[in-house]
């Protein structure tokens, strides 16, 4: 699959203004600052088209994508920071619940975790969740360029292990050296084949 259009459609921070139309989703979601955005950025080839930030944990919203006038990548909260307020982290906790579960179209949640490190709490609870209303995932290993090409494989097992799921369930990924990004656009366009 090649990508030849991105836009930036709507941010959503209410959970009552989810988009409910008839356009296919492939969400990302990860903790804070593990490279959403610049995972979009490198998989459309638009540079700023998902806003990276400095600081972790700035997303609160949910943002969407129009890809090739087909389908759309959502973007959802990172999660892993408390500096926004309980009152805050419920409203954004509540927000990904209701998309989750709720989204039709979705076909696909690629899970974010960082290669270099063990999978958090919270990235477990992510994948229970998913399995528990039965939501098709893939977990992407990113920053997959910040650790010695013969590392990767033995990462991937550890993470395997710590999310008590299969190896080739994970795709390692780098937004800078392109690692992973054909292998992530063949899957994607497998799925909208089905």
């Amino acid at each position: 699959m090649k990508i030849t259009s991105a836009k930036y459609m709507t941010s959503v921070v209410d959970a009552k203004n989810i988009l409910a139309d008839d356009i296919v989703e492939f969400a990302f979601v990860g903790r804070s600052n593990v490279g959403k955005s610049s995972l979009i950025n490198s998989l459309t080839g638009v540079k700023n088209l998902a806003k990276t930030s400095s600081t972790p944990g700035l997303t609160k919203m949910i943002n969407y994508f129009l890809i090739n006038e087909q389908f759309k990548f959502v973007d959802l909260p990172g999660y892993g920071y408390a500096k926004s307020g309980h009152k805050h982290i419920a409203n954004w906790a509540g927000l990904m619940e209701k998309y989750l579960t709720k989204s039709q179209l979705l076909k696909t949640v690629f899970v974010l975790v960082d290669i270099r490190h063990e999978p958090s709490e919270l990235d477990k609870m992510m994948l229970e969740f998913l399995n528990h209303y039965q939501i098709p995932y893939l977990v992407i290993a990113t920053k997959a360029d910040k650790i010695a090409k013969s590392k990767i494989k033995q990462n991937i097992s550890v993470i395997a292990k710590g999310l008590n799921i299969r190896a080739e369930l994970i795709v390692p990924y780098s937004s800078t050296a392109q690692i992973g990004k054909t292998q992530l656009l063949e899957y994607i366009e497998n799925t909208l084949a089905i």
